[in-house]
């Protein structure tokens, strides 16, 4: 469950992120970026599983680079499903993409619980 807070908790920092940086990126509101990554959570916990297993040879054919690209096409799902966001062009999609994956490994980092080891010297 905690991970899914977090991921939405970066979907939703890295899309109100991109909006301030980048003004071609329309963000109607505080409540709408929260609105977006929560559905981008959703579409990445049920449609990007099946996406990476239909795209599979592709994905290793490229070396792993689809990855970004369907990451880029999960966004862009969640901009057509809602009306306060408009993210325009594949590649300001792209760069958005990768603001979410650079906030995610962030937080997941500072988040991270320490491991006790189980062994006793």
């Amino acid at each position: 469950m905690l991970r899914i807070l977090i991921k939405i908790l970066a979907n939703f920092t890295g899309i109100y992120l991109a909006a301030r940086l980048f003004p071609a990126i329309r963000l109607a509101d505080l409540q709408t970026a929260l609105w977006a990554g929560m559905i981008l959570g959703v579409v990445n916990l049920f449609i990007r599983p099946l996406l990476l297993l239909v795209m599979l040879p592709f994905n290793l054919i490229t070396m792993g680079l689809l990855t970004f690209v369907m990451n880029t096409w999960m966004i862009m799902l969640t901009d057509s499903m809602l009306e306060g966001l408009k993210i325009p062009g594949f590649w300001l999609t792209l760069i958005v993409s990768l603001i979410i994956s650079i906030i995610n490994l962030i937080l997941q980092n500072l988040l991270k619980r320490p491991r006790t080891s189980s062994l006793k010297g």
